[in-house]
């Protein structure tokens, strides 16, 4: 008889050599050395913008720390840029005078950047986790709009005082879009969609979202004019135009095969808005009219701020602005990194090893690092790569927004995008291949305040793409492992963001993958939230909850036999050699998988990934694990 732990080893050995390609040269460390191989993902992402004079002054989003960098339009360079010490970056700009107001989210904070002077002060700070957005009123007040719960602070610069105006709907979690004018503030609300106009003396809100309207996710951007109001609103491609008057006088213009419009200008007697997925702008007449396509700037990249100087339109995107100038119709494009906007090592958001590169994905596409050569290059994608695999010659990455899956192979330029969950998912869980069947699994989390999570099926040979909202009904599937025809799968107990969890407990579900039916699912840990990592190897499925609790799932016998604590939270799980390897963030665990003993494998990482989940990838020969140390990509020696 084989021993268990040969078996393993064996296994494990096996399952790694039918993903990889090719041999990289290493020298040989000894076991568990960390190597330190650089920043791990390094970019420009920008979160808004706003305009004071003729410079135009934008901040990022997940790098530390984050910036505000303003652009001279008359210099055509970048000539300065201000630290913005909080919070884990900046969604919401506006000026006020010669002032410009910042705010944070992860921590929400509010900054004014004196303009003249460039000094950078803190003025608020506010207990909720998101401001998403702020406006400015003509007299001169801010207005933020706040989650969690959804509601809206107002800040006075003359007296330096915060008015908290309430929660706007009760149960509901985003307030996402808000203006302002002389005496109403008008806030867009989600994951269930709500217009309401407050009152900035009494407090007096009214709800004037359109009937026909109720039933959207969010109303997600927003901009006023003396007598209009027009609206961003997900997830059907549509904009909303309102007479502030009389709110029953009002068009909805729909986008066709967008689902977000992202950004709404009021300009020159035209409602000029931004879509996405094409990236396309638009614009119709204010007062009736057809809708134009007015260019694409970048592919598919989300405009953030659509905003109007000097009788021309600008489009805030990732490190870059367009420009639309409405006497020529010419749209041009203009890089903000090129002309001195500094990039910055960001939070990353997934990583994944092919056994020459390492993919870090990160806002607006990921950074390659060839391991032979010892340097990274950006792979933009418009999105955000929350997983990859590697099968063969070809990565594939689920991005962030649509549940999208792109294809990239070495020496390519950019990567192809494969195709769209559709079935309102949003954001990609985890990879796995099944080499009975030769298809690939993806799991999706829906959009916010959508139902059920899917598990999406495509073939590379056939070009299969099949869906399966539900599969494990009330919750999203997370981790996947493929064996022999069958899709195992972790859950997650939430389901789109801003819902209250239907269920309480994470669920193991396997689903066979060629009579397309789910065989069978159970609880292996009470209480888990998340099952984030999934391994198979030798008839055993070992997994691991939000928590750190790594299970042992004996197939043959349908029971868990062991439970074991490793670290405080859980991620992607790797078997090699017997040992199985996960990460809390701070400090790798290895698994005995024989003994069923943890022990502390590389320490000290305090790694800063976005949103707070740890990630591991694995060399796909068990040579080596790649994580992260603050924000650089290491190398640890197995």
């Amino acid at each position: 008889m084989i021993p268990r732990r040969r078996v393993l080893q064996l296994a494990a050995a096996a399952g790694g050599a039918a993903l990889w390609q090719g041999e990289t040269a290493y020298a040989a460390p000894p076991r568990g050395t960390v190597t330190d191989l650089g920043p791990a993902s390094v970019t420009t992402p920008l979160g808004n913008a706003d305009f004071a004079g003729s410079v135009l002054y934008a901040g990022t989003r997940g790098l530390a720390p984050n910036v505000v960098g303003s652009y001279d339009l008359g210099q055509d360079r970048v000539t300065a840029h201000f630290d913005i010490p909080t919070g884990i970056g900046i969604w919401a700009m506006c000026a006020v005078g010669t002032d410009m107001y910042v705010a944070t989210h992860g921590q929400s904070d509010l900054y004014r950047l004196d303009t003249i002077t460039g000094q950078v002060t803190k003025v608020g700070s506010y207990a909720w986790p998101y401001i998403w957005n702020i406006a400015s009123s003509p007299d001169g007040k801010v207005y933020l709009a706040i989650s969690d719960p959804g509601r809206v602070v107002e800040y006075d610069p003359a007296t330096g005082v915060s008015r908290d105006l309430g929660e706007i709907v009760p149960g509901e979690a985003y307030a996402r879009s808000v203006a302002a004018d002389e005496t109403t503030v008008y806030v867009g609300i989600g994951p269930h969609a709500h217009l309401v106009a407050i009152d900035r003396v009494t407090g007096a809100k009214t709800a004037i979202l359109p009937a026909e309207l109720a039933d959207r996710d969010f109303v997600a951007s927003m901009h006023i004019s003396d007598t209009h109001l027009a609206a961003g609103i997900s997830s059907n491609g549509e904009a909303l135009l309102l007479s502030k008057d009389t709110p029953t006088d009002y068009r909805v213009i729909a986008a066709a095969g967008e689902k977000y419009i992202t950004s709404v200008l009021l300009h020159d007697e035209h409602l000029y808005f931004a879509g996405r997925p094409t990236g396309m702008l638009y614009r119709t007449p204010i007062a009736g009219g057809e809708i134009e396509q007015l260019g694409i700037a970048q592919p598919e990249a989300a405009t953030h701020r659509l905003l109007s100087h000097e009788g021309k339109v600008y489009g805030v995107q990732d490190g870059a602005v367009f420009v639309f100038d409405p006497a020529t119709h010419e749209l041009g494009f203009v890089n903000l990194v090129q002309r001195g906007f500094k990039a910055a090592p960001e939070q990353p958001m997934s990583v994944h090893s092919d056994g020459k590169r390492v993919y870090v994905g990160g806002k607006g596409g990921a950074d390659v690092h060839d391991l032979a050569a010892g340097t990274r290059t950006r792979l933009g994608i418009p999105g955000e790569p929350k997983t990859a695999l590697t099968i063969k010659d070809t990565t594939y990455l689920g991005v962030y927004t649509q549940g999208l899956l792109y294809a990239h192979r070495p020496g390519e330029e950019s990567a192809q995008l494969i195709g769209k969950t559709g079935n309102q998912q949003d954001r990609p869980r985890d990879l796995a291949y099944d080499h009975a069947t030769g298809l690939i699994a993806m799991t999706t989390q829906p959009e916010p305040g959508q139902l059920n999570g899917a598990l999406t099926l495509h073939s590379p040979h056939t070009g299969e793409w099949t869906t399966y909202r539900g599969v494990v009904p009330r919750q999203s599937p997370y981790a996947v492992a493929c064996h022999a025809g069958v899709a195992y799968l972790g859950t997650n107990i939430q389901e789109g963001l801003g819902l209250p969890p239907e269920t309480t407990t994470a669920r193991l579900a396997a689903f066979d993958l060629r009579r397309r039916k789910l065989l069978w699912q159970l609880e292996p840990v009470a209480g888990a939230a998340v099952i984030p990592g999934l391994a198979y190897s030798c008839d055993h499925l070992y997994g691991i909850t939000s928590s750190g609790w790594v299970f042992e799932y004996d197939v043959r016998r349908r029971k868990v036999t062991r439970t074991v604590r490793a670290g405080t939270k859980g991620s992607d799980l790797h078997i090699v050699d017997g040992t199985g390897y996960s990460t809390d963030g701070n400090a790798v665990h290895a698994i005995d998988l024989e003994t069923f003993t943890v022990t502390p494998f590389a320490s000290g990482l305090a790694a800063e990934w976005f949103g707070g989940e740890p990630k591991l990838a694995v060399d796909p020969r068990g040579s080596a694990l790649f994580t992260v140390q603050a924000r650089n990509l290491v190398r640890i020696q197995l």
